[in-house]
């Protein structure tokens, strides 16, 4: 984590999170420099005030922030700069239990996502269709070394995201799911 991280370690904010419709919004937020709740409504399907709920609980938790309006009648969002969750709360119920309920919201969004890139398949550019990468890898590890992987994926990622760089011609926005957790059917090696 970078001390720009926003660790979010409350169940109420995590749950806060755990939302479609939230969700839907911060990752809308995600992609732009800031957005009304009337433009955040617009891709939620909900009308601007049942929106602008949604942003104010959001803000409760420091997941959105107001950002600079053209005018003072003008109420823009932004989302936090980078979100982590539950980071050093493995140990609490409470956070793992909303941590799952969010993970799985994500994991469902994501393989949507996934889903309808691979039903393009016979429309999509042919250039963009072999960057591409979709790849599932089984590899021995401690939690540490996992803990270590996690952090230089990130790492990598990190002079891509929104507000690092001027995006350059051409270029599209692209989903990276990362995940990487222990086979649940697998136990530890036993090396004694």
């Amino acid at each position: 984590m970078s001390a720009d991280d926003t660790n979010i370690t409350e169940p109420q904010a995590i749950r806060a999170m755990a939302h479609p419709v939230r969700l839907a919004i911060m990752e809308y937020l995600g992609a732009q420099t800031s957005a009304t709740a009337t433009e955040c409504a617009a891709v939620v399907g909900l009308s601007p005030s049942a929106t602008s709920y949604h942003l104010r609980e959001l803000a409760r938790y420091g997941l959105v922030v107001e950002a600079p309006g053209a005018d003072r009648r003008e109420r823009r969002w932004r989302s936090a700069p980078r979100i982590s969750v539950g980071q050093g709360s493995a140990d609490d119920p409470a956070v793992r239990d909303a941590t799952q309920l969010l993970s799985r919201l994500m994991v469902g969004r994501s393989d949507a996502r996934a889903q309808t890139f691979l039903d393009s398949a016979g429309t999509e550019d042919p250039d963009w269709w072999d960057a591409a990468l979709v790849s599932e890898s089984r590899l021995w590890m401690t939690a540490d070394e996992l803990r270590t992987l996690a952090a230089a994926l990130l790492d990598l990622l990190e002079p891509y995201r929104r507000g690092a760089r001027t995006p350059p011609d051409g270029s599209r926005q692209v989903q990276v799911s990362l995940r990487a957790f222990p086979l649940p059917d697998e136990p530890p090696t036993d090396k004694s």
